[in-house]
């Protein structure tokens, strides 16, 4: 059943309200750039290492309660899979992740550990989506799908509502301009509703950037047929959807693309600077801001999005190892 239904601002307060009765607001640090105070958002400090927990806890909640029995199916390479499991292991609910093969073992085993099931599939042959639409259907469970749904956008938003809270109360004034990672779109689009007053850029790994060019271009352009390697797993998403390119549009977004270099760079920078564990797609909007892609001015916010590193990668980027090496996941992680 196509769901008809549009993501609001009032739903993202709504999904803001709901997250702040059931966990504390993730922290917020500040740290010099060029001399400039910025703020930056730590998603990375979630239960689940991640945001995503927010959109999964606003649609699931949102489930009627006759069918949550049967419960849910998600698609995602693990900070999704892990916020949805667990709003469904709180919720009491059965939950199936189909994830890619090469998914960050930390990733895969915090969701087996949060008590879902998980289905792998190889990313570069198979649709997860086809798999997921498919295992749903026979179990009669609800599709939660990573972005593209106005529930989720909401309740990525509510870490916006959070952080424009934050900043006031410290006195740093509203966010002018948010610095967002970007995959599909979800988290970017929620806050883009959530704080309509604030400039909106969203970040992404080169090669990956169909948002970027979708945005520029006025209509959703496809990531090529062989794009680059990019440590950015939970980055890597081929289409946008058509809501998050509507509000992002509409909001005249605009879009940046970094380096695998810029982003290893900025994952030092944290941990040097705010002593945060932050995994490369987590990153990108931070790389953004230090590479000069995105002006370093009052009132910036950058969201810090994930802290689910692959230890040994993520070792490797510390010791300054070229990225083509630090990046490469263990071999035990693709078994």
């Amino acid at each position: 059943m196509t769901i008809l239904r549009q993501p609001t601002r009032a739903g993202v307060r709504d999904a803001a309200a709901k997250i702040a009765a059931i966990l504390p607001p993730s922290p917020l640090f500040v740290s010099e750039i060029k001399g400039v105070p910025v703020a930056f958002k730590a998603e990375s400090l979630q239960p689940i290492g991640a945001f995503k927990l927010r959109g999964a806890w606003h649609r699931l909640t949102a489930i009627d309660p006759e069918m949550r029995a049967k419960g849910v199916v998600a698609f995602s390479s693990g900070n999704h899979a892990q916020g949805v499991a667990w709003a469904a292991k709180r919720l009491g609910m059965p939950a199936l992740i189909v994830m890619p093969s090469d998914a960050p073992a930390s990733k895969r085993e915090g969701t087996l550990a949060l008590g879902a099931e998980v289905v792998t599939h190889d990313r570069a042959t198979e649709s997860r989506e086809a798999i997921a639409g498919a295992l749903a259907e026979a179990r009669g469970a609800t599709l939660v799908p990573s972005f593209d749904d106005p529930w989720v956008i909401e309740g990525q938003g509510s870490a916006g509502i959070e952080a424009a809270a934050q900043m006031e109360a410290i006195g740093l004034g509203k966010p002018i301009r948010v610095v967002i990672p970007c995959g599909g779109g979800g988290l970017a689009a929620g806050i883009a509703l959530g704080l309509p007053d604030a400039a909106i850029t969203v970040a992404e790994p080169e090669g990956w950037d169909d948002m970027r060019r979708s945005l520029e271009s006025s209509w959703i352009e496809e990531v090529g047929d062989n794009p680059p390697h990019t440590a950015c797993d939970a980055l890597q998403t081929k289409r946008v959807s058509q809501l998050t390119f509507d509000v992002l549009s509409r909001r005249d977004a605009i879009g940046v693309a970094v380096s695998e270099e810029e982003i290893a760079e900025a994952q030092r920078w944290a941990a040097d600077k705010l002593r945060l564990v932050i995994e490369p797609g987590g990153a990108v909007a931070l790389a953004a801001l230090l590479a000069g892609k995105v002006p370093v001015a009052p009132g910036t916010l950058v969201i810090l999005s994930g802290g689910n590193v692959d230890r040994a990668a993520y070792a490797r980027v510390l010791a300054g190892e070229p990225v083509e090496q630090a990046s490469r996941p263990a071999l035990t992680q693709l078994s």
